[in-house]
């Protein structure tokens, strides 16, 4: 009798592999995750890279590969299920959900593990020598010369947004003799202190590699604060936050506190991936909270539960709730 209850449960189990989707692999006691971030170089793939490491190491049987991508095509590519867990950003990854710009469809296959993993800064970086120290006078001035992200990047849009508040766009800028370049962060950074560009825009977590590679190269800086106009646009018509600057975060770039504009990051997955392997990635973050992901990457020593749940723009996946309920917090419905 127990023999053929035995049997009868391998042959459920080997059904349930065979109707799992294709990235899922279980039959071996393995699940191979695709985690997309962002471009090589950056943050976002600097801390992805160090919690699959983690996971891997407390959780043998979940495997994950990390792949470059970008905070407005990863929901898209996670709902789509070409990757299955990855980096999103707060108002984007909510847009997502909304199917509301720059989204043309409700992304309904997406869920999350909450936010406050990494708040971001927006960063413009200019030359100390360069015409106008103020955003208004740099981003409308004719000639500009700016280094920014990928076009599918969050950093980029952003950029548009506040060009177009300004009566701007990468075309202007172009037609009346500037240059509006995009590429990766080593490549823009490498435009940059090459002068082949004056300015940057970028959205990274403090402290940004790529801003202290400047700060100690031959050309230097001076980031920029955001005028209380543009950072009041952001929050009102895209739900963006506000955050500061202090000397101590870029000694050599700063010469007191500015304010900017903020982003958080939260962490997206397909609906697909089973409760009990979002548990175990999620146990096994709220395990490390502190010291552990802070050395990862220091913008995330101030994550904790009690900050993940406070979220409302993707619903939560069920293992994170799981997860964030056996910690003692609570996750919205």
């Amino acid at each position: 009798m127990t023999l053929f209850i035995g049997r009868r449960a391998l042959a459920r189990g080997s059904l349930g592999v065979a109707l799992a989707t294709p990235f899922i692999r279980t039959a071996a006691a393995q699940t191979t995750l695709e985690w997309v971030a962002g471009s090589v170089g950056g943050g976002w793939y600097t801390m992805a890279a160090g919690l699959s490491s983690l996971i891997r190491e407390e959780n043998p049987d979940v495997q994950i590969r990390v792949v470059p991508g970008g905070g407005l095509a990863n929901p898209t590519r996670i709902n789509n299920g070409q990757s299955q867990i990855g980096w999103g950003i707060d108002t984007f990854s909510a847009s997502a959900v909304k199917g509301t710009e720059p989204y043309s469809a409700k992304h309904e296959k997406i869920r999350c593990l909450g936010t406050g993993y990494s708040p971001t800064e927006h960063l413009l970086l200019r030359t100390k020598d360069a015409g106008p120290t103020d955003m208004r006078g740099i981003l409308t001035q004719r000639g500009l010369k700016i280094g920014a992200p990928q076009r599918s990047s969050t950093d980029e849009m952003t950029l548009q947004r506040i060009l177009k508040f300004l009566g701007s766009s990468p075309d202007k800028i172009r037609s009346e003799g500037g240059r509006y370049l995009n590429g990766s962060y080593t490549d823009i950074g490498s435009a940059y202190n090459d002068g082949q560009v004056d300015y940057l825009y970028v959205a990274l977590a403090k402290p940004a590699a790529l801003m202290t590679e400047i700060a100690q190269g031959r050309r230097g800086g001076r980031l920029t604060a955001f005028p209380d106009d543009i950072r009041k646009h952001l929050i009102d018509e895209f739900a963006y936050a506000e955050g500061t600057l202090q000397k101590s975060d870029y000694p050599d770039l700063l010469d007191g506190t500015i304010p900017v504009t903020l982003m958080d990051s939260v962490i997206v997955v397909n609906e697909s991936i089973p409760a009990e392997i979002v548990q175990k990635i999620t146990a096994t973050l709220i395990k490390n909270q502190g010291q552990r992901l802070a050395t990862i990457h220091p913008s995330m020593a101030g994550w904790t539960p009690a900050k993940a749940v406070n979220y409302r723009g993707v619903p939560f996946h069920p293992g994170a709730i799981a997860a964030f309920r056996a910690a003692g917090v609570n996750p919205p419905a």
